[in-house]
């Protein structure tokens, strides 16, 4: 493909703390797939979930109506499957029921093949304390970096 999609959740990084990573497919249409080509897609208020048959969905992800379609274009916010082994789905499902951790999508891209693809992720909710101590370190990082600017100026 010439232009390969990367769509961030940024939030997630900083209300989470992320313990474990894998790739899954996601179930699409065909208006779906146009539409996150285009790079309208938005997966920053999205969670993934497991119905009872211990399939895994994505929830709140936003894909904006192709602007080309007819009267079969897609939902902007439905729920879309997740593909994956059925041994990690079990692996993550027992992580989940176990300790209460939660599954978030981390972004959203196409591969070489033009497929669309979601990396998530297993995470656990940071405490308050944590969120300061990120807040406190960027701003740190920042300050060092205006001094080191201006010293060789």
């Amino acid at each position: 493909m010439s232009n390969p999609v990367n769509i961030l959740n940024k939030k997630a990084r900083f209300e989470y703390e992320i313990l474990d990573r894998l790739t899954a497919g996601i179930k699409l249409v065909g208006t779906e797939i146009k539409s996150i080509r285009e790079g309208k897609a938005s997966i920053a208020e999205s969670f993934c979930e497991f119905n009872d048959r211990t399939e895994l969905f994505v929830v709140n992800m936003t894909i904006q109506e192709y602007s080309h379609a007819t009267y079969f274009n897609h939902q902007p916010k439905s729920v879309r499957k997740l593909l994956l082994n059925k041994k990690e789905l079990n692996k993550w499902e027992r992580e989940i029921k176990k300790s209460g951790l939660t599954i978030v999508p981390l972004k959203l891209f196409t591969n070489d093949k033009g497929f669309a693809k979601l990396e998530i992720a297993l995470c656990r909710g940071k405490k308050n304390y944590d969120k300061r101590e990120v807040i406190k370190d960027r701003d740190n990082k920042r300050d060092l970096s205006r001094i080191k600017k201006a010293f060789n100026n």
